[in-house]
């Protein structure tokens, strides 16, 4: 082991560390790291720990440094640091950068393989004997590779005191109980936590300790509890097509609807998911699917968004139920396809070409995935409509502490669906596109009903109100003001923002998505530099009186988002024009979830001025 006398020095002086640091592990992509990566979350989260991940990983398939972030709170922090305390570098290409990431009193355990010199003098630093350690183990040869970096875990287990049974409970739960790899992952990861006790001197404050805060709670990505809220939402159809970073849904989707959408008495299937030629071909079945009375859905990212614009408007004008999941990746264009943005707000809000006004859902946690998995079929029934879900990279893809899901308490809401006998009793001809009770949302059948009036023409083209072909300006006229009245009746029908407050705030933060634990971290920072805030999170849009009331109660509002321009800040200053010179965008996107200093610095330098 060699710690420099610089570091030694300042560790005499140095408190412990416990539960309070972030690890970065610099490996290469397709060596199987992840395995590794998501055995230490686990563990951590098993000894009750509050812990998040972020992975940061190259777009291309293999060969590429990639990155995992773990950051550790004792507080309930989740959001991404600027810099990590510790590093363990495994990846030669990007060694020097990982060493240099380091603060002073930083740990560094890397690979003494890896032919380079360590020359800082102000970091603690442990070698590994990698192949070594790999070689000695039982494992094939054609698994060493993937299997050397469960010596990390190992070091990690003798030097920070990760408890090595939490990290057997967490491979028993990688591979599914699986005795064969568990076994022989484990016995690498003891072999090496016997040898770094036996060979190496811990001089490092940083250290892990047992806590509560995690029971009850669960370890989950975005996509899988949208997966679950929709398959306990009843869904029906899903079309798709694979694309970064949304895939992860679909697969998911295919893992619980056999488990949990079967009939009770036939054991058969209530539900197909096909996987579709192309991002158009996918929309299209779930267009299909939802004019015949099913709960359907897609899911895909900016660029896949783009291509089904087409059967969008077709959705939106034909007034069609559809739930379309964008997990949303960098662009314009390809973009980064691995890096995380909240870039794609104003495509999906006016998706379609001519006048839409489309309705978003914003989750900003696994949990309103799993909520909006669901309540977005809910939605899209009543309102007759295509329902955005915006989700991100960060989001969707990385694992994050979420509490327990729970069934719905309230039955699905199909919306004003008819058969023969509604249509018996109805008052006066029915009519598809007929504005009856006055909030924009007509009456529609499905396939299977059997009266005679009960058949339309679901059409693209200018339609009157009983679904007929027409080009007379009127018709036009009435249809298009319907549709704006529906989507103001859907103002009642939104998630409504969530607020919350401290005294004598004069400033408040309007946020939505993921940037939600950077923006909260960031909340306490600044009430500790004396500037106190109240904070609401965005959870739909169209807007809700909430959110104008949050505006107009404050001095100064920054609107804090994961793109370039300011997208919802447009939103908003479209929304409420009167209040535009008191909102501040305070916007950013590199590819990277926000962090709390970097939200803390913007606001406290425009406050300044």
């Amino acid at each position: 082991m060699t710690a420099s006398d610089t570091a030694l020095a300042e560790q005499e002086n140095r408190e412990q560390v416990v539960n309070d640091f972030s690890i970065t592990i610099g490996t290469v992509n397709g060596s199987g790291s992840q395995t590794s990566n998501l055995t230490i979350i686990r563990s951590i989260f098993k000894m009750g720990i509050p812990v998040s991940g972020k992975n940061i990983y190259p777009s291309n398939i293999q060969g590429m440094p990639t990155w995992y972030t773990i950051r550790v709170s004792k507080d309930g922090y989740l959001a991404r640091v600027p810099e990590p305390d510790i590093v363990v570098a495994m990846c030669p290409e990007s060694f020097q950068e990982d060493v240099d990431r380091l603060p002073p009193g930083g740990l560094l355990i890397y690979d003494q393989g890896i032919r380079a010199e360590v020359e800082r003098e102000d970091i603690f630093s442990y070698p590994l004997p990698v192949q070594k350690l790999v070689r000695a183990s039982d494992a094939p040869r054609n698994l060493q590779d993937y299997v050397a970096n469960m010596v990390y875990v190992g070091a990690l287990v003798a030097l920070l005191e990760l408890e090595i049974d939490k990290v057997h409970q967490a491979l028993d739960f990688h591979f599914s109980g699986r005795e064969k790899p568990v076994d022989l992952n484990y016995k690498i990861i003891q072999s090496t936590a016997e040898w770094c006790s036996e060979n190496l001197e811990k001089v490092d404050p940083y250290h892990l300790e047992r806590m509560e805060a995690t029971k009850n709670l669960k370890l989950v990505s975005g996509n899988e509890a949208a997966a679950i809220g929709a398959a306990f939402g009843g869904v029906q159809f899903m079309g798709w097509y694979p694309i970064t970073p949304a895939t992860g849904l679909a697969d998911m989707l295919k893992v619980y609807l056999p488990k949990l959408r079967k009939d009770p008495e036939t054991g058969k299937n209530t539900f197909a998911v096909v996987q579709a030629e192309d991002e158009l071909a996918a929309i299209g079945m779930a267009v299909g699917a939802g004019w015949g009375g099913l709960r359907a859905m897609t899911s895909t990212s900016g660029p896949g968004l783009s291509l089904m614009t087409e059967f969008a408007g077709l959705a939106y004008y034909s007034e069609t139920p559809l739930v379309i999941w964008d997990v949303q990746r960098v662009g314009p264009s390809t973009g980064l396809p691995t890096r995380t943005s909240q870039g794609d707000v104003i495509m999906a809000h006016y998706l379609g070409h001519g006048d839409t006004q489309n309705i978003l859902l914003l989750p900003g946690s696994p949990y309103e995935c799993f909520k909006f998995g669901w309540r977005s079929f809910d939605i899209a029934e009543r309102l007759q409509t295509p329902v955005y879900v915006l989700s991100d990279l960060d989001l969707g893809v990385n694992q994050w502490i979420t509490e327990e899901f729970e069934y719905p308490e309230v039955e699905m809401d199909r919306g004003k669906v008819i058969w023969e006998d509604d249509l018996e009793a109805f008052e006066g001809d029915w009519g598809r596109y007929l504005d009856v009770d006055g909030d924009g949302i007509p009456y529609r059948t499905v396939p299977g009903n059997k009266h005679p009036e009960s058949a339309w023409f679901a059409r693209g083209t200018g339609h009157d109100e009983y679904a007929r072909y027409s080009e007379d300006p009127e018709d036009f006229l009435k249809n298009m003001e319907r549709l704006r009245k529906k989507y103001e009746t859907a103002r009642s029908l939104m998630p409504e923002p969530v607020l919350d407050e401290m005294e004598s705030a004069e400033v408040g933060i309007l946020a939505y998505g993921s940037t939600d634990p950077a923006v909260q971290e960031a909340r306490d920072h600044l009430r500790d530099r004396g500037i106190p805030t109240d904070s609401l999170r965005l959870r739909a849009i169209p807007f809700t009186s909430v959110v104008h009331e949050f505006i107009k109660a404050h001095r100064q509002i920054y609107v804090v988002e994961m793109n370039r321009d300011g997208q919802v800040h447009k939103l908003l200053s479209l929304e409420v024009p009167e209040e535009t010179g008191k909102m501040v965008s305070v916007a950013k996107v590199d590819g990277l979830p926000l962090t709390a200093e970097w939200i803390v610095d913007q606001i406290e330098s425009m406050e300044e001025k």
